[in-house]
């Protein structure tokens, strides 16, 4: 855009100069954008940093390693569990349990079997022996109906009995657990919550590979109710 000089008669054009003022808005983008390339800048410094520590470097080789031996051990328990699964377990059965369950139906009357079943089954988790033989014992001499209710009614009795003799031992047992805090943390968290809860977590650790005749000890130390602590799913 141009003006024209009055003074003169022939008028002059005489250029007019302009000036462009930046608002707000332009320099607080400016100020943020800058803001932000040194922040970029900064965690790229930080993390380069980070990498080139010597400990850094460490605890990740140290996390590779964890992991690798984690899943050494994996692959070695499931041989372990795949070749007692295919040779040891059938041998066993065959040779050495299924002979003696036989035996026992051939030499005992229908009466003293039930004795025998229910008694096993009761008193064998007290002392920390397993009573899964009584178990297929009952199912093959007695059948499926009166099989079950035998064993769920001895389970019962088998269960009740370390949580009222561990309530006699109940200030050891105590103790034991405060020496081992890590490990007697899931046992303690059992106890928590309402009866709905107790429940649940005592079904988890029944399944677990938790030993549960130990846990029959340790369940009235962890403050969990008689009901809950019978559940044997």
């Amino acid at each position: 855009m141009t003006f024209y000089n009055d003074n003169d008669e022939g008028g002059e054009e005489v250029p007019e100069l302009k000036l462009r003022v930046e608002g707000d808005n332009d320099v607080n983008a400016k100020r943020l954008t800058l803001r932000q390339r040194l922040l970029e800048q900064r965690e790229a410094e930080e993390k380069d940093s980070w990498l080139k520590d010597p400990g850094f470097s460490f605890l990740w080789r140290r996390s590779i390693w964890d992991w690798i031996k984690l899943g050494i051990l994996v692959i070695i328990v499931g041989l372990l569990v795949a070749v007692f699964l295919k040779w040891v377990g059938p041998f066993f059965m065959d040779k050495e349990l299924m002979p003696l369950i036989k035996w026992e139906m051939a030499t005992f009357s229908t009466p003293m079997l039930v004795v025998i079943v229910f008694s096993s089954v009761a008193l064998f988790p007290t002392i920390l022996l397993p009573s899964s033989p009584s178990m297929w014992l009952a199912g093959m001499a007695f059948g499926y109906g009166f099989g079950f209710l035998l064993i769920i009614s001895a389970a019962a009795v088998g269960v009740s009995l370390p949580f009222f003799i561990g309530s006699l031992f109940l200030h050891r047992i105590q103790g034991w657990l405060e020496k081992y805090p890590k490990k007697a943390a899931f046992l303690r968290a059992a106890g928590e919550g309402n009866r709905l809860h107790q429940f649940k977590a005592v079904t988890l650790i029944r399944i677990s590979p938790f030993p549960y005749m130990i846990y029959n000890y340790c369940a009235v130390a962890t403050h969990v109710e008689y009901g809950p602590s019978s559940w044997d799913p």
